[in-house]
This record gives C-alpha cells, sequence and structure tokens, in this order.
C-alpha cells in the first residue's frame, strides 16, 4: 500500500513464511499466474480483461470448468485420508516435476527431471514448450493441470531458451521442441517477455487484487468451509502438516502417503 516492496518481494516473503525454499522440489516458491492473454501482438496493463482472475483457483477460472470441479467434490464420499478422499483437485498447483519442466532447458534441472522421469525426457507433446498452451491447459482444458508458476518466470529470460541444445525430440506436428514457443506480444525475445511479465506482476491491476490469491495459497481459503466455498480443496495428503505420520503404523500406508505427498506437492503452511 505504501509502496515500500515490490509485489515481487512480498511473495518471496510470504513464500519464505510459509516453509517453501529453493533449496526443496518439492516445496518450491509458488507464484501466481497473472495474465490471460498470451495472444495479442501488444500487452494492455491498463484493460481489466489482460489479467487472470485471482480472485479464483486455477481450478475455476472458467464456469464450465468450475462447475466439472464441483460436481467432482459432490460425488465422491468423505473419506478422511482414503486416495478417494473428497477435494476438488487430486493434483497439485506445485510438485518436483512441475518445478523441474519449467526449467527443463537448465541445469541442474534437466537432470532432475530425467530422474522423476524414470531416467528420460517426457514425451516432446507433453513437456514445457509454449506458455500459451501451457496456461490454456492449467486454465481450461486439462482437468488434472492446475499448475501455478514459479519465481524465474519473473526474473529469469535463460530458462526459455534451449541453450545447451538438448535433444527433447519432435511433437506430432513434427515442430521440433527447442526453445519456449512465447506469446506474440513478447516478439519472441526472452528479456521483453520477463520484462514485461514483471511489469504486469507489478501493475496497478494486480496490487490491488493479488490479496484475493494470496488468501486461496497462503490464507484463510486455504482448507476448511472457505476453501470449499471457493472451489478450492486438494487431497487430505497434500496438507502436510495436517497429516499425523507418526500415528500411522502400517509402514505400506505410510509410504505410500509420503510417495503421494512427494510426487504430487505440499500445500504451504498457512500464514
Amino acid at each position: 500500500q505504501k509502496r515500500e516492496i515490490s509485489n515481487f518481494d512480498y511473495l518471496m516473503y510470504l513464500n519464505t513464511l510459509a516453509g517453501r525454499s529453493y533449496n526443496d522440489y518439492m516445496q518450491y516458491p509458488v507464484f501466481p499466474w497473472v495474465l490471460a492473454d498470451y495472444h495479442s501482438e501488444t500487452l494492455n496493463l491498463t484493460d481489466p480483461h489482460t489479467f487472470r482472475d485471482l480472485s479464483k483457483p486455477m481450478g475455476a477460472q472458467t464456469k464450465e470448468r468450475k462447475h466439472k470441479f464441483i460436481q467432482r467434490y459432490n460425488e465422491v464420499e468423505k473419506s478422511e485420508g482414503d486416495l478417494a478422499a473428497q477435494c476438488h483437485y487430486c493434483t497439485h498447483y506445485s510438485s518436483a516435476i512441475i518445478v523441474a519442466s519449467y526449467l527443463v532447458r537448465l541445469e541442474p534441472f534437466t537432470q532432475t527431471f530425467c530422474s522423476l522421469q524414470g531416467g528420460s525426457f517426457d514425451v516432446a507433446d507433453r513437456m514445457f514448450h509454449s506458455v500459451k498452451s501451457t496456461w490454456e491447459s492449467a486454465s481450461r482444458d486439462n482437468m488434472s493441470d492446475v499448475r501455478e508458476l514459479i519465481p524465474e518466470f519473473f526474473y529469469l529470460p535463460e530458462f526459455l531458451t534451449n541453450a545447451n541444445h538438448f535433444e527433447f525430440g519432435c511433437m506430432q506436428d513434427g515442430t521440433v521442441l527447442g526453445d519456449v514457443q512465447l506469446p506474440p506480444w513478447a516478439d519472441g525475445d526472452p528479456h521483453k517477455f520477463i520484462l514485461l511479465h514483471r511489469q504486469a506482476l507489478e501493475s496497478d491491476y494486480v496490487s490491488a487484487h493479488l490479496h484475493h490469491w494470496i488468501d486461496l495459497i497462503f490464507g484463510h481459503k486455504q482448507h476448511g468451509s472457505a476453501a470449499v466455498e471457493a472451489v478450492n480443496t486438494y487431497h487430505p495428503y497434500f496438507y502436510g502438516d495436517k497429516m499425523d505420520l507418526k500415528n500411522i503404523k502400517d509402514p505400506l500406508i505410510k509410504t505410500t502417503i509420503l510417495g503421494f505427498i512427494s510426487n504430487f506437492g505440499q500445500i504451504p503452511k498457512q500464514v
């Protein structure tokens, strides 16, 4: 409010308070998608339609998608701790594989990605190859994709180029996978993309609405009845601090839960 700290610094501070760290891929700092416009030739930061709805999680960015997730929630019988537990999302907005897939063009993340994938790159069409298509997948098209962003999207142009010339293979349409495809308004320049994307994060619109997203990720809409109302509940295993692993005697169940968390992500500590 006093313009004494940037939105970026504030989000980093909140991530740190919530136990997120660059040292842990499973609890990596989480940042929001702030834009919804990845098709225009120029980016208009004075138009509200340019921006993502920060008051809603990624699973509720369109009415149709929101309705489907509410339907899923209502169809599952409540069974705490079971794999079929009542929740809106069985995948997470931040996990080790999401972080590694975004940063796959840079070491050591390339090796991390391959080890998480069982020793090789994923099918080319499933790799992170386009900002626009990733937004469309996470906000509209893919019911198992509700990913948010990582801090690098706001300061590190290098992760968008395949400077190490890794061979990721070809997509089904014959396109060789290389640099990340950028929106038209970036003019094919990763530095321009980062500059404009950071300007979007620090824009008046985002400054006025960012607290809604913070409520969803770090605040009172993170779990409980407020989360249900906000279409923002995740599988019980994702709430690490709510799972009492010490009292689970069966080693197989304990291993399953820990494997689930390490593969699919964790909710930040509530701030």
